[in-house]
């Protein structure tokens, strides 16, 4: 609402981003944005903490979903023409071929995947993703251990889960040995040789381009996407216990600020089953998992 108010007196009617004020040569002429007040802050503070006491929260990024956004994106950037790696030729990116429009080459879409996989089996925020160094990493015959500052950590998952391939196939077209993980890059598929870590505002903007690839519309996407989405998985699907989960990802047991909450219930997810289906008595019976005591309505 500020922002609206905001950019609607600041660029439409040229007001700029000065303070409201009161003009020194004249006591009755008021100057600058109208928006950029004390008076619309505090009230802008107060309407927050309002809606915090009545048990109202902002909407988060919508959901990362293993099989109907990671594992079609897997299979997209995996295709052949996608995956290929590519010699970079200087000029040739305006000929107008379906070489020239794609946005991005094998080694982009391995150092994707390879952040996906990491954001969303330890529920990382993007910028902890792109802060991952080498020297982060140790691969074994069996299994890959990630130590960060703030957790440690052992994966492994299904294909398009599986954070050790991800990493080495990333890290072997790569041929990065040493410094950030996921480093900046430059035209033609290319990696700068500066040790820089990919920005997360550039990161978003190359997830949503994949988004896209798949026919997923971007907008209500965001770099939370995975964290919630890497929640509702280890919850729903690997059927972990909400202690667990908060262990895991390193936030407190208090349950009486209900954070967890926030990534399990969101109102941008998705149904994961139609409000007619709850007493449909025609409805096919769901079979019960005698090992992992899954119970789902595609089962």
């Amino acid at each position: 609402m500020q922002a609206a108010m905001t950019y609607m007196f600041g660029h439409l009617q040229g007001l700029g981003n000065l303070p409201w004020h009161e003009s020194e040569l004249h006591s009755s002429q008021m100057l600058g944005n109208p928006s950029v007040s004390v008076k619309v802050s505090s009230y802008m503070c107060s309407l927050r903490r309002h809606k915090v006491q009545a048990g109202k929260v902002a909407i988060s990024a919508r959901t990362i979903t293993p099989q109907h956004i990671l594992k079609r994106m897997y299979h997209f950037n995996h295709h052949p023409d996608n995956w290929a790696i590519l010699d970079y030729r200087p000029g040739g990116c305006s000929d107008g071929s379906s070489e020239s429009l794609r946005w991005a080459g094998g080694r982009i879409r391995r150092c994707l995947h390879a952040a996906y996989t990491i954001a969303f089996l330890c529920m990382l925020h993007s910028d902890e993703v792109l802060k991952i160094q080498l020297h982060d990493l140790h691969f074994f015959s069996n299994g890959l251990i990630l130590t960060l500052p703030f957790r440690k950590t052992h994966q492994n998952g299904e294909e398009h889960l599986c954070a050790i391939q991800a990493i080495a196939e990333w890290i072997a077209a790569s041929k990065i040995l040493t410094g950030y993980l996921f480093r900046k890059f430059a035209s033609g598929d290319r990696i700068t040789e500066a040790n820089q870590p990919l920005t997360s505002e550039r990161f978003l903007e190359l997830f949503r381009n994949n988004l896209l690839d798949i026919g997923v519309d971007p907008s209500s996407y965001g770099t939370h996407s995975f964290w919630c989405g890497g929640c509702q998985y280890l919850h729903i699907e690997r059927q972990w216990p909400l202690h667990r989960i908060c262990e895991w990802g390193g936030w407190s047991l208090e349950f009486t600020n209900l954070m967890i909450v926030k990534y399990l219930i969101s109102h941008n997810d998705d149904a994961t089953e139609p409000c007619e289906h709850f007493f449909n008595p025609d409805r096919s019976p769901s079979v019960k998992c005698p090992h992992c005591g899954r119970s789902c309505p595609c089962a």
